[in-house]
């Protein structure tokens, strides 16, 4: 039988030599698995960068956008402010207005005075209704 020492010899390498070519081989295994990993991680990261960055200048965008809206709100805001004092100044001397003519047909009784003048009052009223009636026409006459 063949000694196990000569067939180390034999081969040209003792066992000192193959254990250290197998750790050669095992450790290769090991940084070629490290720099695969390496490079795939490097690669993800590169693209999701990528992603983040034109992420960012949507969100850029979107916020220039939000602010621009939300500035014009503002000024909306206070106009319709400034047009409801106006509206609300209107609508109370309308109302005077209308307070104002309440008391005067109050106290010019017109049937009492139309029974006894009745000449009088149905002329000042003819005129007074014609020119309601020529101040509506005006208001809503289209010419074009």
């Amino acid at each position: 039988m063949v000694s196990p020492t000569f067939l180390y010899k034999y081969h040209g390498m003792n066992r000192r030599t193959k254990m250290g070519m197998k750790l050669v081989a095992i450790m290769a295994a090991v940084l070629f698995t490290v720099a695969i990993s390496f490079s795939w991680y490097y690669k993800d990261t590169q693209k999701r960068m990528v992603t983040l960055v034109e992420n960012s200048a949507k969100f850029e965008v979107s916020a220039l956008a939000n602010e621009a809206a939300l500035i014009q709100v503002q000024e909306d805001a206070v106009r319709m402010v400034e047009l409801n004092r106006t509206l609300q100044a209107d609508l109370q001397r309308a109302e005077q207005y209308g307070d104002d003519l309440r008391m005067k047909l109050i106290r010019h009784d017109l049937t009492l005075l139309a029974l006894k003048k009745p000449g009088l009052i149905e002329q000042r009223i003819n005129d007074a209704t014609q020119k309601l009636f020529d101040d509506i026409s005006a208001d809503t006459n289209v010419t074009p």
